[in-house]
């Protein structure tokens, strides 16, 4: 039997793993479940952008009208679009295998591995050992218990990416990310999209007046129905019967389409890698458990991303990738903070958040709360752009920004310079203030947000 001094299971971030572990002399060897590649590259942030980014440009024309500009879409090139993101997603596999094969001391076995015993994993019918794991092997779409689900053909995250032709309607169930997502891209390619949410509120982990903003733009062009859980589905004929109960007053509700996506949450890798068999342990959702040092139960086990279920993003894979990295080869252990983390939805309009929402930040703090419209600035005014506002909650005593959320233009990329000050120094807006703001751009619109602070009830 073949023994490493560090096996990683997930070729996503884990790669930055194997790859420190190498660097300091180590014997390194990398389980992936195919493809080769990790989710955000074959299954998420990658491909689904470059499916939302002409998606954007398409309302751009849409509401252009409203500059003085008269334009219209002539046409859509579905398949072509799709097939754009498939080759790069190829050519990156393509790239990443090739790199793989030129390293020495280091081992990829590309093929389910599972949990045989203590620290010895089967992959490919061979047994390897490990001195010490880390557990990065990510998650896949979680299918709710929906009556009917299992007889019917549906679209989740992963195999929507496969699609050849615009479906001609689609019901999607779930209102998350990915459902507001996909829902503006199906949009603006011309399906019609219906949103099934069991919850009182879209993206529901926002500040209320986001998702309420939200709910209302997108609501323009598609039909979206809260509160409603799903409980059946059915195949008629072509087409397939979605029913959903009301969860305000138990109202049956019927709603028909040629497609169904699922997008309602993800479920951790951890049951297919059988953790349990090695001692490690999982949470009621299946999510492996793990302390501030993101060790699991067992001892010389580490676990990091989608897998421990904590924040899904990749950003936050690389960053507990580093920490892992340094406490499987040094004697110091370093902690990982979870107190700032920033996330985005790339929707239409856009959505990007930091920290705290105005009620998580009352719990425990006495909070100012400041907000500015895109209109209170002047290339907000030259937008023409109504809705789009920022939000921040600072500690009243010290001025440390607690959350910051922004809904409108280019909201993934003003929202950095918040980040960044929340990262730096004492993390309270005096960074945002020290540094000239460039007028008109739209970057005034966060100095004005931390100038509109103020008591709240």
């Amino acid at each position: 039997m073949k023994e490493y001094d560090v096996i990683v299971v997930g070729g996503g971030s884990g790669m930055d793993v194997a790859e420190f572990a190498l660097m300091h002399g180590l014997k390194v060897a990398v389980v992936h479940m195919p493809p080769i590649g990790g989710t955000c590259q074959n299954f998420g942030c990658i491909p689904s952008k470059m499916l939302v980014f002409p998606a954007d440009r398409i309302m751009e024309i849409a509401e252009a009208k409203k500059l003085g500009v008269n334009a219209s879409v002539l046409y859509v090139d579905f398949p072509a679009i799709m097939e754009r993101m498939r080759n790069m997603r190829t050519k990156e596999q393509e790239h990443e295998l090739k790199a793989i094969h030129q390293v020495k001391n280091f081992m990829y076995y590309l093929g389910e591995g599972r949990f045989v015993e203590d620290y010895v994993i089967e992959v490919n019918g061979e047994k390897i050992r490990g001195k010490k794991f880390v557990l990065s092997m990510g998650a896949r779409p979680l299918v709710p218990p929906i009556k009917g689900i299992d007889t019917v053909d549906f679209l989740t995250n992963e195999s929507v990416l496969d699609l050849k032709q615009k479906p001609e309607s689609i019901i999607m169930i779930g209102g998350g990310y990915i459902a507001a997502e996909y829902g503006h891209f199906f949009a603006a390619m011309g399906t019609k999209v219906t949103i099934l949410h069991r919850q009182v509120r879209l993206i529901p982990n926002e500040e209320p007046e986001i998702s309420k903003l939200l709910k209302q733009e997108m609501e323009k062009r598609m039909n979206i129905q809260t509160n409603i859980d799903v409980i059946e589905v059915k195949k008629q004929n072509d087409e397939y019967l979605v029913i959903g109960k009301d969860v305000r007053n138990g109202e049956e509700r019927h709603f028909i389409s040629k497609t169904i996506f699922v997008a309602a949450g993800r479920k951790s890798n951890a049951d297919l890698l059988q953790v349990e068999k090695t001692g490690v342990e999982v949470d009621s959702r299946g999510f492996i458990k793990v302390n501030e040092f993101l060790e699991t139960s067992k001892k010389n086990i580490w676990a990091f991303g989608d897998a421990i279920g904590k924040y899904m993003f990749k950003h936050v894979a690389n960053r507990e990738a580093i920490l892992v990295s340094h406490n499987i080869v040094y004697d110091h252990k370093e902690k990982m903070e979870f107190n700032a983390i920033p996330y985005a939805v790339f929707s239409y309009p856009q959505i990007a958040s930091v920290g705290l929402t105005e009620d998580q930040a009352k719990e425990k703090h006495d909070v100012l709360v400041g907000k500015a419209m895109y209109s209170s600035v002047g290339m907000g005014i030259a937008m023409m752009e109504q809705n789009g506002f920022a939000k921040v909650i600072l500690e009243r005593k010290s001025g440390r920004i607690l959350g910051f959320h922004i809904i409108g233009p280019f909201a993934t990329i003003l929202i950095q310079e918040v980040i960044n000050a929340m990262g730096s120094g004492l993390g309270t807006s005096e960074p945002v203030f020290q540094g000239l703001h460039i007028h008109p751009a739209l970057s005034e619109l966060i100095q004005r947000t931390f100038q509109n602070v103020q008591e709240v009830a």
